[in-house]
């Protein structure tokens, strides 16, 4: 249960003297996660790790009792549309806010949190939800009396942790807008201020508000730099919140810095062979990947391998899950029978070691991206072979009609398409389909990606009329779904337009497809995609067709100003 709780493994502040205290997290499990479906290798593997003298644990409280307030139950300006029994409020743990300064505060803070972290971790949601909703009612009674400072705060910190914790993000947000509200008006020098900070920039991130998240880690590491200094530790957290901000907002050239920052305050404070550093250079990695800086990113995650294996040991799991990290930077340098080597090799330590289980999701995925590494280098058979096992193992664990084996059928059915083996590959689509249908129901739009595949199966099996008619399903079902003018909509039209020309459909009913993909794709892809170049050129073969010179000429000289654009970037 600890890795589905990243909140409450990192919460964190500094002591009430302004001491960095350290983090001790159990579990800072998957912090990138694998590369899928681009070899463009956009994101690596991480290992669990465990951090030793990191930031303790949030201080969090709770104390038995009852609410002194007596209408605790009831809705007013701050409800969040909950209320609780009125035994609730007589027998849970509850907020106390008779301190006797802000020690006492801090365990309390500390025994709150544990215990929420607690009942979310042993599976007793219910609890948790009691022990949130009565601890919210509690700080809600004292900010309509008029306080709103950071005891407050802190509180609501927690409690819209835990929400997180629990997937509630919509109870989750509105609660972080009443607490952006508070700290607005709280003053940068109080105590635990730069911890809020950071635990609401983490949340803000998770929940795609990527502005507000930044303006909070930003203001959070200014308190910190004027607490402990630039080159601090305590920073470290709150970088790494940043760096990840700006790398899904596309400002990679900021996250490249803010990582090397970070590896240059742990290299000071832990030394340059700390397993600590590995994390930073993770993130550097997979962001100079993305920028197409494959000779440094290689750098990063051979340093990675060095880490591990001084640490560790040439056969430790650790060093197997790096290893194929590598084999993502040489994957996206281009020296694929490398990557291929170092993969397999990293994947044989990992078994040999039995670092993970054989049905563990991410050792799953890391063979199915060396399947697809060794489809690309020619060797199909290599890779079948290995996305085979991966269903074998699947089966065996899950049944053989678990809904996550579709996954493992469209793989094997696209390993057969590439190979022109299209009757083996009808065989598993159908299979993957009816298993679709049967556990989401014939309506939902997650059957149109076998439903699609299917249709292209039958079409090179020259069963057209069966195509066409599957086609016709999965752009009905995408249209109700995601619109009429979507691009899963434009992917199933391009494909039913194949399908209908060879059947030799009305020239006048294909064109008008062609012109809604056309605009579909200028909309979503972009006026001068390589993908609306190619729709482009089938729009005129049918302009020509049916005999609408007019509309031709201009669409001709758009195309030859793309075709002259593409051939001087192949040439770059």
């Amino acid at each position: 249960m600890a890795a589905s709780l990243p909140y409450l493994q990192s919460l964190t502040l500094p002591s009430r003297d302004n001491r960095c205290l350290p983090l001790r997290s159990k579990n800072w499990k998957n912090a990138f996660v694998h590369c899928t479906v681009s070899w463009k290798c956009k994101s690596v593997y991480l290992v669990p790790i465990r951090i030793s003298n990191r930031f303790q644990g949030m201080r969090c409280f709770f104390t038995n009792g009852s609410s002194d307030s007596p209408d605790s139950t009831k809705e007013g300006p701050f409800s969040l549309g909950v209320s609780a029994p009125e035994n609730l409020l007589r027998s849970k743990t509850l907020i106390s806010f008779s301190m006797d300064g802000m020690n006492d505060f801090e365990t309390q803070l500390q025994e709150f949190f544990t215990a929420v972290k607690d009942l979310i971790e042993k599976g007793d949601k219910g609890s948790a939800i009691d022990l949130l909703q009565a601890n919210y009612i509690a700080v809600a009674d004292q900010i309509r009396a008029g306080d709103r400072g950071i005891e407050q705060a802190a509180i609501l910190d927690i409690v819209a942790t835990g929400y997180m914790s629990l997937d509630d993000l919509k109870l989750a947000g509105r609660l972080l807008e009443m607490l952006n509200d508070i700290v607005g008006g709280i003053h940068n020098d109080t105590p635990l201020l730069g911890s809020v900070l950071l635990h609401m920039g983490s949340m803000y991130a998770s929940l795609g508000k990527f502005e507000d998240a930044m303006l909070l880690y930003g203001r959070g590491i200014e308190i910190l730099e004027r607490l402990f200094g630039k080159h601090n530790q305590c920073l470290v957290a709150s970088l790494l919140g940043l760096a990840k901000v700006f790398t899904r907002t596309g400002m990679a050239s900021r996250a490249i810095d803010i990582y090397h920052r970070t590896i240059k305050i742990l290299e000071k404070s832990r030394g340059a062979e700390n397993e600590d550093i590995i994390i930073p250079l993770f993130g550097l990695g997979n962001v100079l990947i993305s920028e197409g800086r494959t000779e440094d990113a290689k750098t990063s995650f051979c340093r990675i391998l060095s880490i591990y294996q001084n640490l560790y040991g040439s056969k430790d799991g650790r060093v197997g899950m790096a290893m194929c990290s590598l084999a993502h930077a040489l994957c996206a340098k281009g020296d694929i029978e490398e990557a291929i080597h170092l993969y397999r090799k990293g994947l044989q330590i990992i078994t040999d070691s039995e670092y993970k289980a054989l049905d563990d999701g991410l050792l799953e995925k890391m063979k199915v991206d060396l399947a697809e590494l060794l489809h690309v280098a020619g060797r199909d058979h290599e890779g079948r072979e290995i996305l085979e096992e991966c269903l074998l193992i699947m089966e065996k664990h899950k049944g053989s009609e678990h809904p996550s084996l579709v996954s493992h059928f469209l793989n094997l059915a696209t390993s057969y398409s590439r190979s022109k083996n299209f009757v083996e590959s009808e065989r598993l689509l159908r299979t993957s389909l009816r298993i679709m249908v049967k556990t989401v129901g014939p309506e939902d739009q997650s059957i149109t990606v076998p439903m699609l595949h299917l249709a292209v199966t039958l079409y090179h099996l020259k069963r057209d009329e069966e195509a066409e008619e599957l086609a016709l399903e999965v752009v009905r079902i995408r249209e109700n779904a995601f619109g009429k003018h979507s691009l899963p909509v434009g992917e199933a039209l391009d494909c039913l337009v194949s399908i209908q020309t060879r059947l030799d459909r009305d020239a006048g009913k294909v064109l008008a497809l062609l012109k809604r993909v056309l605009s579909i794709q200028e909309k979503e892809l972009g006026y001068e995609s390589e993908e609306a170049m190619t729709t482009l050129k089938k729009v005129i073969f049918y302009l020509d067709k049916t005999g609408k010179k007019e509309e031709k000429l201009p669409l001709q000289k758009r195309l030859s100003v793309l075709r002259t654009k593409y051939k001087q970037k192949v040439a770059v």
